[in-house]
């Protein structure tokens, strides 16, 4: 209970608050930032939190108890006072507020449409650069796939020089395997180039129709005037648009641009997903997961989600649906549309095919929060008490109690040796978070020392162990709270003698052997054998087998590697340095197979008669 001084205080600083629209942070006795809020004016704004209203929540009590300090920022338009509330919950992660779960840095395609002669490329950061950026893309996997066939339907360069500043003497591979047209040697004109690349910028946009037509008909025309090389470049064009078209699911027949989001909530946790519907087809989608107070509105869950959901975006449609209404709606529809130029609205369908596609997107994110609570990505609380459970998931709670281990555990490796016949021995690791896939800190390695002679399981499970921990110790990086190996008793002591050559001895370390799913756990002389049913047993397994696959491939890409590299050596005359040259020249052995002697034989050092040799025998070559 605060004292009639601290009272008086708390009076003089409310009177002394701005009638200016800012953001407002309650901070407690230790200054941890308890709750970021906007408003139009903050004096009335931040007043009435200290005010006590009959049938007021939990939230505006506990909050009104705990704010030892107020500290404001006053901005100059509402719109700004939002950009910095979204800014300031981002990077403290205030308990009161709604927040992101996963802060994923997801991809964007980037079209330097400043260059004389505009690349396209993949990257996970925006800058104010003055080129175009399209995404964010949640699925990676597909929209490589799809800009991969972008750039062979359209040649788009993929060379890195500062045309027309810095030129090469020739073309390089692209032009002779028919994926460029060569601009950088002066073989397409900048005319033409920018004409391509504005069809590139269509497709990106999601607008394939007008294009298709638009390719049909010089398709047309050229044959009628027997350009017939003309004609089938435009029909391979048109084929790659029917196959990027064929991947958009068409939502709504009656076509139209729009972003729709969908909100799907359980207690505590929440997802939300945004829709990019183009030309009424879908075209891809955003997810994000959110943390909710266990008393904050549904209004306020919808106004939070599109906030996350749409500053981050930088290609805007005319409209936004969402699926209730929010007090910032407006603010947020003018801060929009200020940032596309153009008029955008946020609308709250009632009913038709609008309303169909709210229900499309709240499917999304149920299914994206049933998906997400599976893989224990999100607390198992429902919403019990005034804050959200910062708990570990419910898995690792099991866990953790079934092996006696100190704590649970929040960040989990998974280490995996793969080999076969003693060739190109690798090593992987795998990085899960509360039971989610951490790729960008999955690791592979080939294995050095202990592959010098007969394959040696454990040792070569010592030297990946070590590697790996040496270096997060000298560069100074996180430590995960629990290490898992695959194997057994022998492959846990050689992870826990490199763990203490490493420094990091303190770390809880167990091993899963794969026949019975026995685990293994230093100073036990017995293993544990948990039921299959145990959700602890069914996370380290999904850790093991993921751990599995990424060795795996990595092992087949250097068996495959070898092998290519083994049929190039055998020609005659090629010998190390020549097999070096020609890899370093052309990439690989399969884009050396298309080649014409003629060409190979541009490479200093061989002679036609050594080029000849080497054409003919991959020509006759299989699999390569």
């Amino acid at each position: 209970m605060k004292t009639k001084g601290e009272g008086e205080a708390r009076e003089a600083q409310l009177a002394a608050l701005p009638a200016q629209p800012g953001v407002y942070l309650f901070r407690d006795e230790a200054g941890e930032i308890l709750y970021v809020g906007k408003a139009r004016s903050l004096r009335s704004r931040v007043r009435s939190y200290f005010r006590s209203k009959v049938g007021e929540g939990l939230k505006a009590s506990e909050l009104r108890r705990r704010t030892a300090d107020i500290e404001t920022f006053v901005v100059k338009s509402d719109a700004d006072a939002l950009l910095l509330e979204s800014s300031l919950i981002k990077e403290y992660l205030p308990r009161f507020n709604i927040q992101l779960r996963d802060d994923k840095s997801y991809p964007y395609i980037k079209v330097t449409v400043g260059e004389a002669f505009p690349r396209v490329l993949v990257t996970r950061r925006l800058r104010q650069d003055g080129a175009r950026y399209f995404g964010p893309y949640t699925d990676v996997g597909a929209m490589r796939r799809a800009l991969r066939l972008l750039k062979r339907t359209f040649k788009v360069r993929s060379c890195h020089y500062d045309l027309p500043v810095t030129v090469p003497d020739r073309p390089c591979l692209d032009y002779h395997i028919h994926r460029c047209k060569a601009p950088c040697v002066g073989w397409q004109s900048r005319e033409d180039y920018g004409r391509m690349m504005d069809e590139v910028l269509l497709v990106l946009s999601g607008h394939t129709g007008a294009l298709q037509k638009s390719v049909r008909t010089r398709m047309e025309s050229a044959a009628k005037n027997l350009e017939f090389e003309s004609a089938a470049e435009m029909r391979d064009v048109l084929r790659g648009l029917d196959v990027l078209s064929r991947r958009q699911l068409t939502v709504d027949f009656k076509g139209g641009d729009r972003d729709v989001v969908g909100v799907a909530r359980s207690g505590g946790a929440a997802s939300a997903v945004l829709l990019r519907v183009r030309e009424g087809r879908l075209l891809g989608r955003l997810e994000h997961h959110l943390r909710v107070p266990a008393e904050e509105t549904d209004d306020a869950l919808v106004a939070a989600a599109t906030k996350a959901l749409t500053l981050q975006l930088e290609e805007l449609p005319p409209e936004i649906l969402v699926p209730s209404d929010f007090p910032d709606r407006s603010v947020m529809q003018d801060l929009l549309a200020a940032r596309r130029g153009k008029k955008l609205e946020i609308r709250v369908p009632l009913r038709g095919r609008k309303r169909d596609l709210i229900a499309l997107a709240v499917s999304n994110a149920e299914r994206a929060l049933e998906q997400a609570t599976t893989l224990g990505n999100m607390s198992s609380s429902q919403g019990a008490g005034l804050a959200p459970d910062d708990g570990p998931p419910h898995a690792a709670v099991q866990l953790a109690e079934a092996l006696d281990l100190p704590e649970p555990p929040r960040d989990l490796v998974c280490f995996d040796i793969s080999t076969l016949g003693g060739t190109d021995s690798v090593g992987s690791l795998v990085w899960l978070s509360d039971g989610r896939a951490r790729k960008e800190r999955y690791r592979r390695f080939r294995i050095r020392e202990a592959n010098r002679g007969t394959p040696d399981d454990y040792a070569m499970m010592q030297e990946v162990v070590r590697r790996y921990f040496l270096r997060l110790v000298r560069e100074d990086r996180p430590l995960p709270d629990l290490v898992v190996v695959d194997g057994g008793k022998g492959q846990l002591s050689a992870a826990l003698q490199a763990m203490e050559a490493a420094g990091v001895s303190d770390l809880q370390a167990i091993a899963l052997a794969k026949r019975e799913e026995e685990i293994f756990v230093p100073g036990r002389a017995d293993s544990v054998r948990l039921p299959r049913t145990h959700e602890g047993l069914k996370w380290l397994q999904r850790a093991r087998d993921e751990a599995h696959r990424f060795a795996v491939g990595y092992n087949r890409r250097l068996r495959r590697e070898r092998t290519l590299r083994s049929r190039l050596s055998e020609i005659p005359g090629v010998g190390r340095s020549r097999e070096q040259e020609l890899l370093r020249k052309f990439g690989s052995v399969r884009a050396i197979k298309k080649l014409t002697a003629a060409q190979i034989a541009e490479v200093p050092g061989i002679g036609p008669a050594t080029a000849q040799r080497i054409s003919e025998s991959l020509s006759s070559t299989t699999g390569v």
